[in-house]
């Protein structure tokens, strides 16, 4: 049949890539307009003891005696909004008797800014929701700490309410960039609605950059380009004082994106969901991170990462052949696996259709045993790695 007679395939996908796009933009615009601001939930006291690691007890007692911020109070329930946890830090960190409590839980003097990369090429894994709901958490129990999404597909900066498609974002890519118009990280840092948690949003843009590094090293700016893998080290030195813990969510895919990102890292986290087809997946994928970084560590680049550890997300407990690919990995890298696993749930992945995170979503709005079920794994999780964090720091 005459091919002009049929819709050239090349067309065909691309009108239809365009159609899907559309369609998907009325219904943000419908869902989530673009001048919306996301705003949070305040926090019921179970919540707030548990963050900042106080009893229920000792927080009425502050109440009733007038001290820390003051709260709202609804049918006899507390509820703190992020900025009172803040707050409530501040005076229990002045207030304390022990020195060997921490309620505001910043670096201080010789403690460097930890880097904290969530890897996995795999589509599927978690790795987004795992980057984001790492940032809040950190967040809430009173760290600074700046997310940094570096996946152009953008979904990490979705989730914390900016839309790239619909705007002029620029992403880390005006940092990174080889050329006379590179910019400042704090050109490109953006608040989001949780204190003491700052993103730089994704943009397509920064899949340039996979073409950029090979032609700075082989153009005029060889030295700069061979150099590549120090472009986030350096950009994040302009802010450091700033922030305890940055967090990147990086592509799936093991490009100059990614590398670079690892050698800017104290630690790695490597997203696995329990199935066989995943984890041959992430043995390949594991193989050539292996190589790559060993040939830039041979060429004279300083390997930072302190830890690592695979993280098992989308765990159901009672699916056997899960819990036997649990148990294999187990077997063999129990020092370097999380005790912590992230449960499968449907209140993470329907707070996710909302653009929202379980820290952001109302318990009200779902099932109350399945979202407390989900939010005791992934504070669990957290928790884990914040203490991970305060051990390289040199904190017990």
């Amino acid at each position: 049949m005459n091919q002009s007679v049929l819709t050239r395939f090349d067309h065909e996908i691309a009108q239809q890539g365009a159609r899907i796009s559309s369609a998907l933009n009325v219904l943000r615009m419908q869902q989530y307009p673009p001048d919306a601001r996301k705003g949070l939930r305040k926090f019921q006291i179970a919540e707030v003891a548990d963050l900042i690691g106080v009893t229920q007890s000792h927080l009425r007692q502050l109440h009733t005696d007038g001290k820390g911020p003051e709260v709202e109070v609804n049918a006899g329930r507390r509820y703190y909004s992020a900025e009172q946890m803040l707050d409530l830090r501040e005076f229990l960190e002045a207030n304390k008797k022990s020195d060997k409590r921490i309620y505001v839980p910043h670096r201080r003097a010789g403690e460097g800014t930890q880097v904290i990369s969530v890897v996995n090429f795999k589509g599927g894994s978690g790795k987004t929701t795992t980057a984001a709901h790492l940032a809040q958490y950190l967040a809430l129990t009173g760290h600074r700490v700046l997310a940094i999404d570096l996946d152009p597909q953008a979904s990490l900066t979705s989730l914390f309410g900016i839309q790239p498609e619909l705007d002029d974002t620029e992403s880390l890519y005006e940092a990174l960039r080889f050329d006379e118009d590179r910019k400042p990280i704090t050109d490109v840092i953006q608040r989001t609605n949780i204190p003491g948690l700052d993103v730089v949003p994704a943009s397509l843009l920064l899949q340039e950059y996979e073409y950029d590094v090979p032609l700075a090293i082989s153009g005029k700016k060889g030295d700069e380009g061979r150099q590549f893998h120090l472009r986030i080290v350096n950009a994040l030195k302009q802010v450091d004082p700033n922030y305890d813990v940055v967090v990147i969510d990086c592509p799936p895919q093991l490009g100059y994106l990614t590398v670079t990102a690892l050698m800017a890292s104290t630690g790695i986290l490597i997203t696995i969901h329990p199935q066989m087809l995943d984890i041959m997946s992430m043995s390949q994928f594991l193989q050539m991170l292996g190589g790559i970084m060993t040939s830039v560590a041979d060429a004279g680049a300083e390997i930072k990462v302190k830890w690592f550890r695979y993280l098992v997300t989308r765990y159901e407990p009672t699916d056997i052949p899960q819990a036997q690919m649990v148990g294999f990995m187990q077997s063999m890298f129990a020092q370097n696996m999380l005790q912590n696993h992230v449960l499968k749930s449907t209140a993470i992945s329907d707070a996710s259709i909302r653009k929202q995170t379980l820290y952001e979503v109302e318990r009200s709005d779902f099932v109350r045993s399945t979202f407390d079920r989900a939010m005791e794994s992934l504070n669990a999780v957290n928790g884990e790695v914040a203490r991970l964090i305060h051990a390289t720091w040199g904190r017990k």
